[in-house]
Order: structure tokens, then C-alpha cells, then sequence
């Protein structure tokens, strides 16, 4: 496992499960795409458009498949991903593929997990969601924090835990995501899971203890946020697609205020 310090590097990305030439219905059309074609596409466009050839990307696995299109064909395709490209393995990086990836012109690193030090922060990359610390009233600059992939989820904290975010390309839109921008989530999530320790909610205001003794533990626990399809609204698949990508909108007469257990809104 390598161990790096980057310092005050202003463009650091972390993205995971490309899953590039993966022709499933359950892969491409969970993303909202209509075939693996568009799927492929618009990863590249949306990587390309945030990420500088000159910046740190952090790819935490599975970044092809595809065995009816050839290894070359998913090379060629990760070829034109801006950035100097780390890579973790995933499940799917077989042994061909991972050897593969050493000739890439843009890949500078290869590791099964990545130990990082940046702003401050410690930050354990790895291709499966590692429990590296608990919820406690600490600094999030005293804890290991771990980013992940593989889940394919599609809420960024596996289970509402503030130190394990989630960088799939499934619950960010098929794009990746800056590192400071996941720092800043994470101090958010953390100022949530402080208030609900001690029973203070931003709930207070509009629902009362008579109607529900516990709206955090009620509204895990309802129909709608189990099923939800997205992770900015309770509307799932029915009245609501999500926002932009998935081809719907959510219904325009709804005000949104913050979800703390998903980071997603109430409507």
C-alpha cells in the first residue's frame, strides 16, 4: 500500500466503477443512459470537462469490462481520461487488465489501496468501503477517512457514517469529484450526526415530538427513502427519474430543506 503526501495540490479528483464497455441493462440504465455507447461517452465528456491533463485522479476500481468488445477497445477508452491517473483494483480489474493498465500513457500508479495525506487530512482510498473509524464528537482531522467505490450506490455516506464516502460513478452523476468538495460533505455529515447525538434535529422547527417521537429513526425507516430512487429526493422512479441525468424532474411545487441521514432533501 503506498503512502502519499500531496500537499497543497488544488486539483486532486477520486472517482471509482467506471465500468467502461459493460453492456447491462443494469449498469448503463441505472445510470439513466440508453445503451453502453452513451454510458461510455459521457463519462469521458463529464471527466474531461472538470478534470486538467496536469491534475491527481484517484480511480478506485473497475474501470472496464466488456469481454465481447476486447481489451484494447476499453484501453483506448481509458486512454482519453484527463489526468494522472492512480489506480486501486477493484473486483473486476482481472490480472490481464491490470497489467494492461501499467502501458497506459496516463496511469502513473497502480495499488490494491492508497494512504493519503491532503489538507490535513488522512484519507484511506480502496476499492471496497473499509470501516476505518466511528461516529464520536472528534475532529474529522483525528480520523482515517475512507473513500470508496463498488457498492454502486446511490447516496455518497455508506450508512450515514461521515468518514466513508462513496465516489461511484453511480451516486455522483458520472462524474468525479474534488477532493476539497468531499471534505467540506464530510464536515457537514459529521455536524449532523454531532446534533443528532445530542437530540438537537433541524426538524425541531416543522415536526413535533407528539407527531413523531424520532424523525430521523421514522423516516430511514419509511417506504420512500428505502425505495427512493436518487438521492436528492423522496420521489423515487414513480414521480421522480432524479434531476437532470435520469430524464425527469422533480415536481416543481416542491421546497426542499436538508435530509440529514442521506445528505439527500425532504420534499
Amino acid at each position: 500500500m503506498s503512502k502519499l503526501t500531496l500537499g497543497e495540490v488544488p486539483h486532486v479528483w477520486v472517482c471509482a466503477d467506471w465500468h467502461f464497455n459493460h453492456d447491462r441493462e443494469f449498469i448503463w440504465g441505472a445510470r439513466g443512459f440508453e445503451n453502453v455507447e452513451q454510458m461510455n461517452n459521457c463519462i469521458i465528456q463529464r471527466h474531461n470537462q472538470l478534470v486538467r491533463p496536469d491534475d491527481e485522479v484517484y480511480v478506485l476500481g473497475d474501470l472496464m469490462l466488456g469481454a465481447k468488445f476486447g481489451l484494447e477497445a476499453g484501453l483506448n477508452l481509458i486512454k482519453q481520461m484527463n489526468g494522472n491517473l492512480h489506480l486501486v483494483r477493484g473486483n473486476h480489474d482481472t490480472d490481464n487488465r491490470w497489467q494492461a493498465y501499467t502501458d497506459l500513457p496516463n496511469v502513473v500508479a497502480l495499488d490494491n489501496a492508497v494512504y493519503l495525506k491532503y489538507l490535513g487530512y488522512h484519507f484511506y482510498l480502496s476499492h471496497y468501503p473499509t470501516l476505518t473509524g466511528n461516529i464520536e464528537k472528534e475532529s474529522l482531522k483525528q480520523m482515517t477517512l475512507n473513500i470508496f467505490g463498488h457498492t454502486h450506490q446511490k447516496m455518497k455516506f455508506f450508512e450515514d457514517r461521515p468518514y466513508m464516502y462513496c465516489v461511484c460513478m453511480d451516486s455522483n452523476f458520472c462524474f468525479p469529484t474534488n477532493l476539497a468538495d468531499i471534505i467540506e460533505s464530510m464536515k457537514g455529515k459529521m455536524d449532523e450526526c454531532i446534533k443528532m447525538a445530542d437530540g438537537i434535529t433541524p426538524h425541531d422547527a416543522c415536526v413535533t415530538d407528539e407527531i413523531i417521537p424520532d424523525p430521523y429513526a421514522a423516516w430511514q425507516a419509511a417506504d420512500a427513502y428505502r425505495k427512493r430512487y436518487c438521492d436528492k429526493c423522496v420521489h423515487y422512479r414513480i414521480s421522480c427519474g432524479g434531476p437532470g441525468l435520469l430524464r425527469a424532474e422533480c415536481p416543481p411545487d416542491i421546497k426542499y430543506r436538508r435530509d440529514p441521514p442521506d445528505g439527500g432533501y425532504y420534499g
